[in-house]
């Protein structure tokens, strides 16, 4: 029987607040509880990740920084950014005979997006190096997982039709110099709406895993 999954589409959230709502939820949940996604967007915020070094922030701004519980350096997250955090309980997928690690898990989030560019004539890439997504050199998607008691939280924040400027005051990912773009660059802005681009990368990710969708909820 395939692992259920619930997709929760969460519209616009605070950072910090579903920051703890994954603590929580990961923190609380058993062998029965379901995996689920939640699709969000976050107003802008900064956020370093555990190993993350101050000297990646440029410049201070206006922008609020919050040190995070998640893998890699500093990001930033922004209105028009699809963020899509993945709280799977990999250790029960090991248990049903389902071999997954959390490399395989970083790849199938990298080929969720590669897919979804894909969709659209565009060829996206990951780097065994960097992780992530890039297209042309500029990257398009950031990841960040934690993994507690074999379950985890997180996930990646795909660049759609946003403010890129805030990138010029890091090092994004902790790279100097490294050059972000959005799928707005490529496509009619239009088309490049996170609720229009979502649906795609959801139905990637559930594929390439495995997965059932059973129901979609808000919190």
């Amino acid at each position: 029987m395939e692992p259920r999954l619930i997709i929760r589409q969460l519209g616009i959230q605070d950072y910090q607040e579903t920051w703890h709502k994954m603590q929580s939820f990961t923190d609380q949940r058993n062998e029965q509880t379901p995996d689920e996604i939640w699709l969000v967007e976050h107003p802008a915020v900064f956020t370093q990740g555990q190993t993350g070094k101050a000297e990646h922030l440029l410049q201070k701004t206006d922008i609020p920084v919050i040190q995070t519980d998640r893998g890699g350096q500093i990001t930033y997250h922004g209105l028009g950014q699809q963020v899509m955090y993945v709280l799977i309980d990999i250790k029960r997928l090991k248990a049903q005979g389902r071999e997954i690690s959390v490399r395989d898990l970083v790849t199938a989030l990298e080929q969720s997006v590669v897919k979804t560019l894909a969709d659209y004539g565009i060829e996206g890439y990951p780097k065994a190096d960097a992780p992530g997504v890039y297209i042309d050199g500029r990257k398009i998607c950031s990841l960040g997982l934690r993994i507690r008691h074999g379950r985890s939280f997180h996930g990646l924040a795909f660049n759609i039709n946003m403010d890129l400027s805030p990138f010029h005051s890091i090092n994004p990912c902790g790279y100097a110099g490294l050059e972000m773009t959005q799928l707005a660059d490529f496509i009619d802005s239009n088309e490049a709406q996170c609720d229009k681009v979502s649906p795609k990368l959801v139905d990637h990710f559930v594929t390439i895993l495995g997965y059932n969708k059973q129901q979609i909820f808000n919190i």
